[in-house]
């Protein structure tokens, strides 16, 4: 009887795109584990205004994630673009509301990565990164990194970094995903589904 596929979140927050794209690239390093699926969520925006509220369902994109999401999953990778050297308020405010998933333990022993993309080159990649893994520790997930057997670590002049995926988008979000930060997003979304994959015992 054949084992159904491991199912990896790919849970991010993604105002102009570039950080989406990132989680295409780690979903693509994913699927390249025979028996791993990636599944792609977001969260929605926050407003200031408290009347105003998300529509149920996005208009475009992934579908927002949901309990069962982090219940399925053998892995996560989480993303979210830089707010001043932190995750963006929406993806900070889903963690805040996850204290049932905390006390059941639903993410406990999981492994887990983390990406990010920054409007300035020296805009808090690495200290986002770090927040991200913040919630994560707490919810008992084991963080993977990527090391330094990932050649592009030390030729790459704009993203990537030992802490996790990262992109330079630049101030107006039009640069492009170059090739190192690439290969460095699709390694870390293998690395991530080849740990599920070793740990599941498949």
């Amino acid at each position: 009887m054949n084992r159904p596929n491991l199912i990896i979140l790919v849970l991010f927050y993604s105002r102009h795109g570039a950080t989406r794209k990132l989680a295409e690239l780690i979903a693509q390093g994913i699927e390249s584990v025979p028996g791993c699926d990636a599944r792609l969520r977001t969260v929605p925006a926050v407003s200031t205004v408290t009347e105003a509220s998300a529509p149920e369902v996005p208009a475009e994109g992934a579908p927002y994630v949901e309990a069962a999401d982090l219940r399925d999953c053998a892995g996560l990778a989480l993303g979210s673009p830089t707010r001043f050297g932190n995750m963006a308020a929406a993806m900070k405010y889903f963690w805040d509301g996850t204290a049932s998933e905390w006390l059941g333990g639903t993410l406990a022993g999981k492994p887990a990565c983390v990406f990010t993309s920054t409007g300035s080159l020296h805009g808090g990649q690495e200290s986002t990164l770090l927040s991200m893994m913040i919630p994560l520790f707490h919810h008992g997930l084991m963080v993977l990194g990527l090391p330094y057997t990932q050649p592009e670590l030390m030729t790459t002049s704009s993203g990537g970094t030992p802490y996790g995926a990262s992109h330079w988008a630049g101030v107006d979000g039009d640069k492009a995903i170059s090739g190192d930060e690439k290969r460095l997003a699709v390694a870390l979304g293998r690395r991530l589904a080849e740990t599920a994959s070793k740990m599941q015992g498949a």
